[in-house]
């Protein structure tokens, strides 16, 4: 019984482990990526802002 024990414990740790790798390569590989051109979006939207306003000053 105590082998099995050592092993089932094992075992849990293992798969938490493959479960907590995969999610942070997910994370990595997909999500971050996502909110990088996000931000790069957002940052250009408001230089253009910036730049329309200051184009239509008006003086």
């Amino acid at each position: 019984m105590k082998h099995f024990t050592k092993g089932f414990l094992f075992g849990v740790v293992a798969t938490a482990s493959a479960v907590a790798g995969a999610v942070f390569s997910f994370k990595k590989k997909v999500v971050q990526p996502i909110e990088d051109q996000e931000a790069r979006f957002e940052e250009n939207r408001k230089k253009a802002n910036r730049k329309s306003h200051s184009a239509h000053h008006g003086y």
